[in-house]
C-alpha cells in the first residue's frame, strides 16, 4: 500500500515539474516528511530522484545546444568541493544521530523554500532590470567579474542543496538570469538543468554513504515521476502558466514557513 502511494506522490510531483519547471525538491521533500520520513532520508532520497529525473531533460537540453558547458564547469567548480566539503563537516556519527542534525536540515528547507517562493514572485522583474542594467553599477560589477560570481554562487548552491535539497531549480536559474541577462531564458534553464545532475548526484551519494537514502522510495517516486513529467510538459502549454505559478508559490511559502518554525513547535 506505502509502494502504491509513493507511486502517486512521485505522478502528483512528476506532473508539477512537467507543467510548470519547477517542484522537484521544493515539493518531494517536504512530501516525504509529511509521509513521516526523516529529514536526512527525505532529503538523501530527494536529492538522488532529482538527479535522475533531470538526467533526461539535461541531455534534451544539451542536443538542442540549450547548454552552456563553461557556465555549468564553474558553477560545478564551487558546488562539487562544497557539497562533499559540508558532507565531510556532517560525517560525525553522533551529530547525524541527534536532534540538531534534524534541526539544522529543517531549518535549511524551510529558509530556502521562503527564498524559492519570492524568486517565483520577483523573477521576471529581476530578469528585467538585470537585461535594462538596472541599478546599473550592480549590474556593472556583475558582469565584469561573471566568472568569480558564477562560481561564487556555485559555493552557495552546494550548501544549501545539500543541506535542504532546494535549489538547484528556480533559485539557481533565477540568478544566472540576472548574471547573464542577455543569455536566452531557454539556454539559461538548460544550462541550470545540466549543472543541478552532477550536483545532486554527489549530494545525493553523501546521504547514500551514511545510510539516509531509502532505495525502494526513490524507486516508487521514479516509477511515478518519469511518465508524470512527460505528460505534464505535453500539456503545459495549454494551461495557465501565471495561475500554476501562483498556486506553487502559496503552497511553498506556506511549506517554508512551516519549516522554519518547525523547530519551536515540535
Amino acid at each position: 500500500m506505502d509502494f502504491l502511494l509513493h507511486i502517486l506522490a512521485g505522478a502528483g510531483v512528476g506532473f508539477a515539474i512537467g507543467l510548470t519547471g519547477v517542484g522537484g525538491g521544493s515539493l518531494m521533500t517536504p512530501l516525504l516528511l509529511l509521509f513521516g520520513y526523516p529529514a536526512p532520508v527525505a532529503i538523501g532520497t530527494d536529492l538522488l530522484y532529482a538527479a535522475i529525473t533531470k538526467a533526461g531533460g539535461a541531455l534534451s537540453h544539451h542536443r538542442r545546444g540549450n547548454v552552456d558547458w563553461k557556465i555549468v564547469s564553474l558553477l560545478a567548480l564551487g558546488s562539487i568541493p562544497t557539497a562533499l566539503l559540508v558532507h565531510a563537516l556532517l560525517l560525525d556519527t553522533h551529530f547525524q544521530q541527534s536532534k540538531r542534525f534534524e534541526e539544522l536540515l529543517t531549518s535549511s528547507l524551510g529558509a530556502m523554500l521562503i527564498i524559492t517562493a519570492f524568486i517565483l514572485i520577483f523573477r521576471e522583474k529581476l530578469r528585467k532590470n538585470a537585461i535594462e542594467d538596472r541599478p546599473e553599477m550592480l549590474m556593472g560589477m556583475l558582469h565584469r567579474n561573471r566568472g568569480r560570481v558564477t562560481c561564487l554562487m556555485g559555493i552557495l548552491l552546494g550548501v544549501c542543496v545539500t543541506l535542504s535539497s532546494v535549489g538547484a531549480g528556480a533559485f539557481g536559474a533565477a540568478i544566472l538570469l540576472t548574471i547573464y541577462s542577455q543569455t536566452s531564458a531557454v539556454r539559461i534553464i538548460g544550462t541550470d538543468i545540466a549543472h543541478a545532475v552532477p550536483l545532486t548526484f554527489i549530494a545525493g551519494i553523501g546521504y547514500l554513504f551514511s545510510g539516509f537514502v531509502d532505495l525502494s522510495l526513490l524507486l516508487s517516486l521514479l516509477i511515478g515521476s518519469l511518465p508524470a513529467i512527460h505528460l505534464g510538459s505535453r500539456i503545459s502549454s495549454k494551461v495557465s502558466e501565471k495561475t500554476l505559478q501562483q498556486i506553487l508559490t502559496v503552497i511553498l511559502l506556506s511549506l517554508g514557513c512551516y519549516y522554519s518554525l518547525y523547530n519551536s513547535i515540535h
